[in-house]
Order: C-alpha cells, then sequence, then structure tokens
C-alpha cells in the first residue's frame, strides 16, 4: 500500500488506535477482523516501557486462526492518505515489532471493506505470545514508558470498548488483576 494520495482507505484500531487515533478520518465504524485475536503479546520498548523494564501492549495474534477481533475501523480520505500512512508508519513501526497488512473487515452493518492492519510479527524479538493473564499482569502493573504507566494503556482500552458497547473478557480480568498489584 503506497497511500501515495490516490485513493481514501480503512484502518483497523483494536488497541490505542480506539481511544488514540491521532489522524483525521472521514468515517469511524465498529467493525469485526476474523483470523486473529486481541493480545498483550507485545513487549513495549519504546511507548509503555523500556529496554531494561519492557512493558506489555496489544497485538493482533494469528494463533491457529480461528479467533475475531472487534474493533474500529477508520476511513481514511484520499487527500489524508499520504499523511495518514506515514504517520501509522511511524507510530506502530517504531521497531518492527507489527507487520503491515491489508486484511478484510467487516463493518457492523456487514458491509467487507479491506483494512490496512498491524499485526503481530512472532518472530522478532518483542513477540510474548503464551503468557497467562497473571504473567500479563505482573509487567503491566510494573511498567512505564515515556507515554506513561502500562497500566493507562489496558484501562483506557478497556473503558474505550465499553463505551462502544463491546466487552473482551480477557481484557476485562485483565484489568480486574492489574487493578489488584500496586502501581
Amino acid at each position: 500500500m503506497d497511500g501515495g494520495g490516490q485513493a481514501g482507505f480503512w484502518v483497523f484500531g483494536y488497541g490505542s488506535l480506539i481511544w488514540s487515533p491521532g489522524f483525521e478520518y472521514a468515517d469511524r465504524r465498529v467493525a469485526t477482523l476474523c483470523g486473529y485475536r486481541r493480545a498483550f503479546c507485545m513487549t513495549s520498548i519504546v511507548y509503555r516501557g523500556t529496554p531494561e523494564a519492557p512493558g506489555l501492549v496489544l497485538a493482533l495474534d494469528r494463533g491457529d486462526g480461528s479467533g475475531s477481533c472487534v474493533g474500529v475501523a477508520y476511513q481514511v480520505a484520499a487527500e489524508r492518505a499520504a499523511a495518514t500512512l506515514a504517520y501509522l508508519r511511524e507510530r506502530e513501526l517504531v521497531s518492527y515489532a507489527y507487520t503491515e497488512a491489508r486484511l478484510p473487515v467487516a463493518l457492523e452493518d456487514g458491509e467487507a471493506v479491506e483494512a490496512l492492519v498491524y499485526v503481530s510479527n512472532p518472530a522478532h524479538a518483542q513477540y510474548r505470545g503464551g503468557l497467562s493473564l497473571e504473567a500479563q499482569a505482573e509487567v503491566i502493573a510494573r511498567a512505564v514508558g515515556p507515554r506513561g504507566p502500562n497500566r493507562d494503556y489496558l484501562l483506557k482500552t478497556v473503558e474505550s470498548l465499553e463505551t462502544l458497547g463491546l466487552h473482551d473478557p480477557d481484557l476485562a480480568r485483565l484489568a480486574e488483576l492489574v487493578r489488584e498489584r500496586p502501581e
């Protein structure tokens, strides 16, 4: 995808892009991506942790390919395409722990669109798939990075999903576990 300002495109958000997209969009809708699940499976050494004390952030994890993730799809207008793509690449590909992909998502009205999506790269050194919720909570409760406490990232994501009428049981349980731990 070159973005080049030639055509608009859709972006799928599943974590911080829900509550802090950071770009202008023409439309925003609840959407579902099949084949991936939202998971705290990527260490954060830039935003919500440091190289010495990494945090954990969300990524789309393929696993066995049977999962799905409900998030938000943003439609970017053609005149904002190049700037938005550049912004997203700078934000999401900071350490290349994510892979940029174009995947089909289903909007809440059933319409299928192709969206720009950032998915986990299981071969990357920052990938931490398979951690228990308790292990995730230990990391998230203590980690702090330049963008603030890791726990804030989790709690803002859960709150934003709930505001949209979406409930992610794993994230809700993880939030409970993190709240039980000292800051």
